[in-house]
């Protein structure tokens, strides 16, 4: 529900600007650019749409405005995937004229010449942005446009403040306010971004708080003075998409009917309603999948909710109930921001079901200073392995590869025809494997299963994978373990990392070193070595390594990257 100001307060905001404009300018000033995207995360070439338009922002900052509105077929989640839809959507596309994805407008005009459909419509290819953006900032505005927010993290209410000031008459009699409330920085799934589930999803609408085309705007003549505040209960996700309070973003823009935006403004809001001076929370631990190796490193997702700024914390974690192995990690997480923090590499012995605890430090609220998680053991599975997979009336989306604990990958298939039986046999010896399945467009195909020469089944699904899926499993029993000890040698440092040449290891004087893939294997050993020692890693293949360190009882093992 949204609401407007109450009278008695909306006189008092009157009445303090009877002295004069809060946040909005009463000079002439340009028009500001609002650049509406219409985008979805199975379009492949929307990741470039993305970068043309956040580089007219960066190019423009106070001056330009993004809206990414996931509309159309290429917005269509798939199984599992999220649904970045609005119902406002597809009215704004519907009006733009727009024949392909990307698409876009700038502030919701006709550039004759620049149209990506019929001549006269507002929709254009993302090669016309910069063009027409340029165009707009060249231009004057008959009204400035202003814009803060505040959200209540107590009631979870946003607060947001409009000012407008008419230097100009509007070729209109009315006018219509809009504001728009985005979502910056949620992971998900993005064809042609290259980046799986991983692609930062930004600027990206989620309500428009005054409705699909606006508040009116009667009186719209120079020295007109436009005063709005509205409040909007903000729910805890859209489509089943958690809200994330910090990632929120307003947009206001006036225009002259449901198309020509005249002008706009953006802000960030702030908050207020946050008790606690210190208080992190353990959100979350990052799904572990399931795996053959002794060795993990955890990931933990920790918000502040408190008022100072997390500058430092001290994570302590176990597996399995095993030794506590303590980090002590350093940043900057500001008020309801958070951060995802790997935590450094440990041993553990595998279980058919192992947990992960975390825990941290007593602050103002210790009811979120712990989080647990569990993951199993990967299937171990015969030499032999079987695929029998079934493409739907789209085979020629499919993909699927088996790589090993390296990332080499040793069969791969597709694409493929429509309604098609697909058997492939593999053979694995004694090792870690993965096995990769992969829809293009991101909606699944048919059924697909692995099993071993004993008929258990390593993997299976229906169909309904999205964009894909990864499976885990070993071959013969095959684990790795490696010995990883917190220890005291915190003096020795490697670098640089990652490399695509020299390793070098400083301030361990005299102890042995190892060097391990990721399967155990040992690659180089030396003892006694210098105090500055380089160990030459160009004929490694590109991946990820540890070099162990052991002096007396100490050892030490650090990860490196080799590019």
């Amino acid at each position: 529900m949204i609401k407007k100001l109450t009278p008695i307060l909306a006189f008092v905001l009157l009445c303090f600007n009877l002295y004069g404009q809060t946040i909005v300018s009463t000079s002439p000033e340009n028009k500001k650019v609002i650049l509406e995207e219409f985008t979805g995360i199975h379009c492949v070439y929307c990741p470039q749409g993305h970068a043309i338009a956040q580089a007219i922002q960066n190019a423009n900052p106070g001056n330009a405005f993004l809206v990414n509105i996931h509309v159309g077929s290429y917005a269509n989640p798939g199984s599992g995937e999220p649904d970045f839809r609005t119902p406002y959507g597809t009215a704004i596309a519907n009006q733009s004229g727009l024949i392909g994805y990307p698409a876009g407008t700038v502030n919701r005009r006709n550039f004759p010449g620049l149209e990506q459909g019929a001549s006269g419509t507002t929709a254009m290819s993302r090669g016309q942005w910069t063009s027409a953006a340029n165009q707009i900032l060249g231009q004057g505005s008959y009204v400035n446009v202003g814009v803060e927010a505040d959200i209540n993290v107590q009631t979870n209410e946003l607060t947001v403040h409009m000012e407008g000031y008419y230097t100009g008459d509007s070729p209109e009699s009315t006018n219509l306010l809009n504001i728009a409330l985005l979502q910056n920085n949620t992971k998900g799934p993005q064809t042609g971004g290259n980046m799986g589930n991983e692609y930062n999803h930004m600027h990206r609408l989620v309500e428009m708080i005054t409705g699909q085309w606006g508040m009116t705007i009667p009186v719209t003549t120079s020295g007109t003075f436009v005063d709005e505040t509205f409040t909007y209960p903000i729910p805890a996700d859209y489509n089943g998409v958690l809200v994330e309070l910090a990632d929120l973003e307003v947009v206001a823009f006036i225009t002259e009917t449901h198309q020509q935006i005249a002008s706009g403004s953006g802000c960030y809001p702030t908050f207020s309603g946050i008790t606690n001076a210190n208080d992190a929370n353990v959100r979350h631990i990052v799904d572990i999948p399931s795996s053959c190796s002794g060795i993990v490193a955890p990931q933990v997702n920790i918000q502040n909710l408190g008022q100072n700024p997390i500058t430092s914390l001290d994570i302590s974690y176990s597996i399995n109930s095993g030794a506590i192995q303590n980090y002590i990690w350093t940043g900057n997480i500001t008020s309801l921001q958070n951060e995802t923090i790997e935590l450094p590499a440990t041993n553990f012995s595998t279980l058919a079901t192992n947990t992960v605890d975390v825990s941290i430090p007593s602050d103002d609220d210790n009811s979120n200073n712990d989080s647990s998680i569990s993951f199993d053991q990967a299937i171990d599975a015969t030499t032999s392995v079987d695929m029998e997979l079934h493409t739907d009336a789209y085979g020629s989306e499919v993909r699927w590869n088996v790589k090993d604990y390296e990332g080499n990958t040793l069969y791969s298939g597709g694409p493929y025809g429509n309604n098609q039986t697909i058997n492939e046999t593999f053979d694995l010896p004694q090792y870690c494997y993965t096995f990769n399945l992969i829809d293009t467009y991101g909606d699944g195909g048919g059924a697909v299963t692995l099993t071993d020469s004993n008929a258990t089944q390593i993997y299976y699904t229906n169909g309904t994978y999205g964009s894909g899926e990864s499976k885990n499993f070993s071959t013969d029993g095959f684990i790795v373990i490696l010995d990883i000890t917190s220890n005291e040698l915190e003096g020795v440092s490697i670098y640089p990392n990652p490399t695509s040449s020299f390793l070098n290891i400083k301030n361990a004087e005299s102890a042995s070193i190892e060097v391990f893939n990721m399967l155990g294997q040992v690659l180089y050993t030396k003892a006694n070595i210098s105090i500055d020692e380089q160990i030459v890693v160009s004929q490694f293949n590109t991946g990820t390594y540890f070099v162990k360190i052991t002096s007396g009882n100490a050892v030490k093992t650090s990860k490196f990257i080799k590019l």
